[in-house]
């Protein structure tokens, strides 16, 4: 999410460009803003003055129960990827970082003693970033040690870490793997040495090797390899290689992001001073082709095609906290800029470092904003986040909701079927693959009227 599997969904995002500027010819350069769509309704439209709403909700004790799963934000990087635009630091030190993870167990102790979570447990856990594996082995124990102190973990199924290649050394790898870790995300991006320098990536291709060999030797159930189509200097002999290289590693799963430049990029910054280096952003186009043939590829070695990002191998290999998520889950979100969805209520942090960590020490719940759902807004919000999953099922809807989700989104639906993106078929809606590779774009058509020119964040 800080590539967290899907899950950019955690992290705080500066001003994205609006559904009009989005679509522009697919062959078109790529341009500022963000494409991909990680929640609903915009983050544009949470409100500090809604942030009452979330303290009344957890003064009551959770009536339905919904499942739990706690995100935890490691907001701490070797170095700021060109690319990045979620909330993370480079210039912390250590009594800075510990002052942050005592911080960040506060808070979860705090929370526990609300009436809404008061003696819920948890069932799956996401430690995303940021960079989580910046962390010594000293602070992984100290920061588990507290989350199982304030949240029983009993009840836990799941626990998913992401990895920055060269942070990782063997005895890190397996007090992760002591500390009850399921799945490691390994954030790759790319193979080659050159376009990662490009990028300024932290890590270097000679580290990949050597990290995937300890997460191997430690047994992990479910390992996770990230990759990125479209950065600069991205080839098609490259993305190729990557792809072929992926394989050879056999992961139990891959997850595929195709390249954007959020405003609050470097690489927005050089394109605004309108330097040349700025410019081999791969076109739209191309990255769903590129994504396009590396699904193909991946499906002909054994994988299947599980959502609009990831590749799994096998039929054992889930997303409980993707899945979850989606389906209306409690998530707890913990430090800096992270989201919560607490009882139909979305919650974000405060997004700096030090608002965030001087609120939690007075003895407060950090909250920034929030944003209560009316009950369209839910059910748009789950249809939404499960049309990424490239089908879904409209009695789901019927079921929960009491609403026709053909009937609700018959004119979009009819559209989409028209143009080759998906089809209907009963209750069953199923994108088409490349309805499912431009998955991002298609969605706001399914935003509420007063959403769908607002700026994302």
């Amino acid at each position: 999410m800080g590539t967290a599997s899907e899950p950019d969904t955690m992290t705080s995002q500066e001003p994205q460009e609006t559904k009009a500027e989005s679509q522009a010819e697919s062959k078109a350069p790529t341009r500022a803003g963000n494409y991909f769509v990680s929640n609903y309704p915009p983050y544009s439209v949470w409100s500090p003055d809604h942030v009452g709403s979330v303290r009344a909700l957890l003064a009551q004790p959770a009536s339905p129960r919904p499942e739990l799963g706690l995100y935890v934000h490691v907001p701490f990087c070797r170095k700021r990827c060109d690319f990045c635009y979620f909330k993370v630091y480079t210039d912390k030190n250590g009594a800075e970082v510990r002052r942050y993870l005592d911080a960040v167990l506060a808070e979860a102790e705090r929370y526990a003693q609300q009436p809404y979570l008061s003696g819920r447990k948890p069932r799956f856990v996401y430690i995303g970033g940021g960079t989580p594996s910046y962390l010594s082995t000293l602070q992984l124990r100290h920061l588990f040690e507290g989350l199982r102190a304030a949240f029983s973990w009993d009840d836990v199924e799941e626990v998913a870490f992401e990895c920055e290649p060269g942070t990782l050394q063997e005895g890190k790898v397996k007090t992760l793997r002591d500390l009850g870790v399921t799945r490691v995300s390994l954030g790759v991006e790319n193979f080659d040495p050159q376009i990662l320098e490009w990028n300024n990536r932290a890590h270097r291709a000679v580290e990949i090797d050597r990290a995937y060999g300890f997460i191997r030797d430690a047994g992990f159930d479910a390992v996770n390899i990230d990759l990125i189509a479209g950065m600069i200097g991205e080839t098609e002999q490259n993305w190729a290689a990557c792809i072929e290289r992926t394989i050879e590693m056999a992961p139990e799963s891959v997850t595929i992001y195709q390249m954007e430049v959020p405003y609050n990029t470097t690489i927005y910054k050089r394109m605004k001073d309108g330097r040349e280096e700025a410019a081999p952003v791969a076109d739209w186009e191309t990255k769903r082709r590129w994504v396009g043939e590396a699904f193909a590829k991946l499906e002909e070695h054994g994988y299947h095609v599980g959502s609009a990002y990831t590749a799994v191998r096998g039929d054992d290999v889930h997303f409980l906290y993707r899945d979850a998520l989606w389906h209306g889950a409690d998530l707890l979100g913990l430090g800096v800029s992270s989201f919560s969805h607490l009882g139909g209520i979305h919650v974000q942090n405060e997004h700096a470092f030090e608002p965030y960590t001087s609120r939690v020490e007075a003895g407060e719940i950090p909250l920034l904003r929030a944003h209560p759902l009316a009950e369209t807004e839910r059910l748009l919000r789950e249809f939404i986040l499960q049309m990424k999953l490239g089908e879904l099922d409209a009695g789901y809807f019927r079921t929960k909701f009491g609403v026709e989700v053909s009937e609700l989104f018959a004119e979009p639906l009819q559209r989409h079927a028209a143009e080759g993106w998906l089809s209907v078929d009963g209750d069953t809606i199923r994108a088409s693959r490349e309805g499912l590779l431009r998955i991002d774009e298609l969605l706001h058509d399914y935003f509420l009227a007063e959403h769908r020119d607002l700026r994302y964040a």
